[in-house]
């Protein structure tokens, strides 16, 4: 079983942005262990290298912008060519993929699932559009981390 880091991202006080927390927290339920390591954090920073530098897969997981509300999809993302600022507010999983790169020589393969939502909203309550689809990308994920390297991309609607 390869070694598989899973980080669900965003604000759990701000309505359809804590869905990244809600599906971490499932996931460390169901599938940490010594192969996968789950974490919930508000924002992704440079401190993450490490743990990713330790993964062959990396799965980022966050509350998309756009699309329709409970929309999802899953795709890959390579290390950014071009530096990020160190100085800025927050990182992209695609700069801290080149960090993780640039520091500790790694490259594993790595995914974004990214589920659209209906509101930011102060909350904490998802809403029901984003809710319902919450046991699908479960499934998906532990499906993910069950397969060999190389998953395709997908979108679901």
């Amino acid at each position: 079983m390869r070694r598989t880091l899973i980080i669900g991202y965003g604000n759990p006080l701000r309505g359809d942005d804590g869905v990244g927390w809600r599906i971490a927290g499932r996931l460390i339920e169901i599938v940490a262990d010594e192969f996968t390591n789950v974490l919930a954090v508000h924002q992704l920073t440079p401190e993450l290298a490490e743990p990713i530098s330790e993964a062959e897969l990396a799965i980022f997981i966050d509350a998309a912008h756009n699309g329709e509300p409970g929309s999802w999809k899953c795709e890959s993302v390579a290390p950014d060519s071009i530096p990020s600022n160190a100085l800025a507010h927050y990182f992209t999983p695609a700069g801290l993929l080149a960090y993780a790169e640039a520091i500790y020589l790694a490259k594993p393969e790595a995914l974004v699932l990214s589920i659209a939502a209906a509101t930011f909203d102060c909350g904490e309550q998802l809403t029901p559009g984003v809710e319902v689809v919450l046991p699908e990308v479960v499934q998906y994920i532990c499906a993910l981390i069950s397969r060999p390297p190389k998953v395709p991309s997908r979108s679901y609607a």
